[in-house]
């Protein structure tokens, strides 16, 4: 059985290939450098990746077209990280052990990069060998999930939520806005890609959906146990600016507790997942066990 290491290993190589390769067309050079600059700076690719294993879970072939689709994901991923580490959101000098974006290029080019990746990412999803169908559906999927009903809206909350103490059904919803609607839009390109039913995709959001909250609870916790020579970026600054994290709401132990739980939500729904090979799957839920 290829577990998530293996099939990380596997798969990221040719896919990061594949965006350098993709990237290197954009014509304006400074706009480029700092395009590439956050795409390529690393990273779990985990949003990727989860849309190659559904496409695997479901015997399918990972092509150029599911990087293509994969890679309109991972544009939009990193336009939002761009965005959020300016000084007028959580104003971040580190990214993946490296400077920010804007430390780099300055705060009007990063701004600019981003937009780049954002509007490009639509440009890929319009450009592939999918069918009419599959492709409206495409866009309107990554659409929707980052977009004022999905990332950007859970951004807004976010902000708003720093000078109030926010209840747990709130900074869950804050949280499956913000980070799992991303998550949950790469098994619904992942379904897409591999035609599955409508039951099928339900039971896989319902996965992501859990699987994106335990991401940001586990997120949370690190911040606060970890270091930034592991994390790659500031950690303690979430207690030191007053935001509203689960350890803060809940306690450590309390913010655990709710990992454990939802990790096992998480399991549940594959747990419902039929007709799919369900062990690769499975096995990204190791990632909270390392």
């Amino acid at each position: 059985m290829v577990d998530f290491k293996t099939f990380a290993r596997q798969q990221v190589p040719a896919f990061e290939t594949y965006l350098t390769e993709q990237l290197a067309q954009i014509e304006e050079p400074t706009l480029q450098k700092a395009m590439t600059y956050s795409v390529m700076a690393g990273g779990k690719r985990l949003r990727p990746l989860l849309v190659f294993a559904v496409l695997a879970s479901a015997g399918r072939p990972i092509n150029q077209m599911a990087y293509r689709v994969a890679g309109a994901l991972e544009l939009i991923h990193s336009y939002s990280l761009i965005h959020d580490d300016l000084p007028a959101m959580d104003n971040d000098d580190l990214r993946r052990g490296q400077p920010t974006n804007h430390k780099v290029f300055g705060e009007a080019q990063a701004i600019l990069a981003g937009d780049g990746l954002l509007t490009l990412a639509f440009e890929w999803l319009t450009t592939t060998d999918l069918t009419t169908d599959q492709q409206s559906r495409t866009v309107r999927l990554l659409a929707q999930a980052a977009g004022p009903s999905g990332m950007v809206a859970g951004q807004i909350e976010d902000i708003e939520g720093q000078t109030k103490t926010l209840s747990l059904v709130q900074l869950k919803q804050v949280h499956q806005l913000k980070t799992g609607r991303l998550i949950e839009c790469a098994v619904g390109l992942g379904a897409i890609l591999a035609d599955l039913s409508d039951e099928q995709m339900a039971s896989l959001q319902l996965f992501a959906q859990n699987y994106g909250l335990a991401f940001q609870i586990q997120d949370d916790i690190l911040d606060v146990t970890s270091t930034t020579e592991a994390m790659g970026k500031a950690v303690h600054k979430d207690a030191d600016e007053h935001k509203n994290t689960f350890p803060g709401l809940l306690g450590l132990a309390g913010a655990k507790d709710a990992l454990d739980e939802t990790y096992q939500a998480a399991q549940t729904a594959l747990t419902d997942l039929s007709g799919l090979d369900k062990a690769l799957l499975n096995s990204f839920l190791n990632y909270f066990n390392e």
